[in-house]
């Protein structure tokens, strides 16, 4: 730990900033209180007495924010480090042994900030529009804050490169990263699909934070031909798209939950599906086990006949038949 104490303090003297000055530069430090003064802090003058210490040379690489949409200072609604890190007076008076303000990620000594106070930072400036439902979102009551997703200081956000995004939510869904290695599932892998393109991670009044209000709405985005509207409406497919199918990959083509005629036989009952499937005699009666079987059941595909089976517009289609 003292190691790093005297590391930190020869960084203030090669930026350029003793500590004498560093107090005066604190002292000069903008209150973020009003607009004004919010402004200054965005500045590179403000930013100076950062970058003085956290250099080239730092351990992690913290000056590629200026390679960001955060970095571009022409723009006025970009922050500064202080904007997000607070003022930090006492990390800059009392030495590299003070924390500031706000820590979002592990550095040294130094405990990082609780969710609440990192995602009213980004708050500040990244509300409305997707983020309208963060508040009471199951990300936010899980304690997950904006940078455990996000990464500011890197020029390319992994969480929001369609070909890195799923690393990063699989970090912490190990469950859906499982599922998404069987042989039946969305093209993940081959990355022409990705988690938001049916989540919002930010907040849903939908169920499990789908993009929609419900998860129908949210398959029918790309799966549009089962939208209908169809003469003939299979129940289970116009309520959920998920009784049948496992949206993040099954063993069953096509992301079936169950194989055909298990699933099928989860609803219907009957002659299809009697515990002895057997067929009628000539005279009509049932036959004992030595009759003759139905075709129906001896198939055991259900879809060989049922084949329309989201719906139908056929007047003979009540049965989703060909």
């Amino acid at each position: 730990m003292k190691t790093l104490y005297k590391a930190l303090a020869f960084c203030l003297c090669i930026g350029g900033l003793t500590p004498t000055m560093a107090q005066q530069a604190a002292q000069a430090l903008p209150d973020l209180g009003s607009p004004a003064k919010a402004q200054a802090a965005r500045s590179q003058a403000a930013d100076k007495v950062c970058i003085a210490c956290h250099d080239e040379s730092w351990p992690k690489p913290l000056l590629s924010i200026y390679q960001t949409r955060h970095g571009v200072k022409g723009d006025e609604r970009t922050p500064g480090c202080q904007t997000c890190h607070g003022e930090s007076v006492g990390h800059l008076t009392k030495g590299p042994g003070t924390a500031p303000d706000v820590v979002f990620n592990k550095k040294g000594p130094f405990e990082v900030s609780d969710d609440k106070t990192r995602g009213a930072v980004c708050m500040t400036c990244h509300r409305g529009k997707a983020r309208t439902n963060w508040d009471g979102s199951q990300h936010q009551n899980n304690q997950v804050a904006c940078n455990n997703c996000h990464q500011v200081h890197t020029p390319a956000d992994r969480v929001l490169v369609k070909k890195t995004q799923t690393e990063v939510c699989f970090t912490c869904h190990a469950e859906q990263r499982a599922a998404s290695k069987k042989i039946s599932t969305h093209p993940i892998e081959a990355g022409k699909v990705v988690c938001s393109d049916c989540h919002n991670p930010h907040g849903s009044p939908g169920p499990s934070m789908v993009k929609k209000n419900t998860i129908i709405e949210t398959c029918f985005t790309c799966h549009a031909e089962k939208r209908g509207p169809f003469l003939f409406e299979h129940q289970p497919a116009t309520e959920n798209c998920a009784n049948c199918h496992a949206p993040h990959g099954s063993n069953i083509p096509p992301m079936l939950i169950s194989r055909s005629p298990f699933m099928c036989q989860a609803c219907h009952e009957g002659s299809h599906a009697s515990a002895t499937p057997v067929g009628r005699n000539a005279a009509g009666n049932q036959a004992g086990l030595t009759g003759n079987p139905s075709a129906n059941i001896t198939g055991r595909g259900c879809l060989n006949c049922h084949s329309v089976i989201h719906g139908s517009n056929s007047p003979t289609g009540g049965y989703f038949q060909r």
